[in-house]
């Protein structure tokens, strides 16, 4: 006998659960709530994605998937840590502002993954770390420094996004913290 058929779309209802502990955070999201939201009955929706806990860590992953992956791009697809500060501080202007989506990032907001937080300004170090090491930068450039200034601006602008601040506003922000970004090495 073959297992019963799901009656729902799975990835539709992981993205409405994503927007909701994006817009509420984890300890105010109950499940009662996500039933609610998605029409998926408890059983239904632990047999799918287990507890709560795990519903969330799979809500992050396709939130980093889906929404979050600009970052990781910049990083990866820029030759230089200023141009890849630079794009991912504009695009975060534009995605912590995008209509129809919960303003800011789930991932700056969570109490819960400050692990997260702290693996993404690693690698915004080592990019910085090897513009240091091959001159790019000036040898008394502070990796650390810079990465734990982006992690902040990255942080203030979710927390202006929160608040209603605009694209442009949050493009401000952006060309401001760069002006902070010491000058490459000619």
């Amino acid at each position: 006998m073959a297992g019963r058929r799901r009656a729902f779309d799975r990835d539709e209802v992981l993205d409405r659960i994503t927007m909701a502990f994006w817009r509420d955070g984890f300890a105010a999201t109950s499940v009662a709530d996500l039933t609610a939201l998605t029409g998926v009955n408890p059983p239904s929706l632990y047999a799918a994605f287990g507890d709560k806990r795990a519903l969330f860590d799979e809500a992050v992953r396709h939130y980093t998937a889906a929404y979050g992956g600009f970052i990781v791009a910049a990083l990866h697809e820029e030759p230089t840590s200023r141009l890849a500060i630079r794009r991912l501080l504009r695009e975060a202007a534009v995605e912590y502002t995008r209509p129809g989506r919960p303003p800011g990032c789930l991932v700056l907001h969570a109490p819960e993954l400050a692990e997260q937080r702290r693996a993404t300004a690693a690698m915004v170090e080592e990019k910085i770390r090897h513009d240091v090491r091959g001159g790019a930068l000036p040898g008394t450039a502070d990796p650390h420094a810079l990465a734990l200034l982006v992690s902040a601006v990255m942080r203030g602008m979710s927390d202006l996004a929160r608040d209603g601040a605009t694209e442009a506003e949050l493009a401000d922000v952006a060309e401001a913290a760069l002006s902070a970004w010491p000058a490459p090495v000619p």
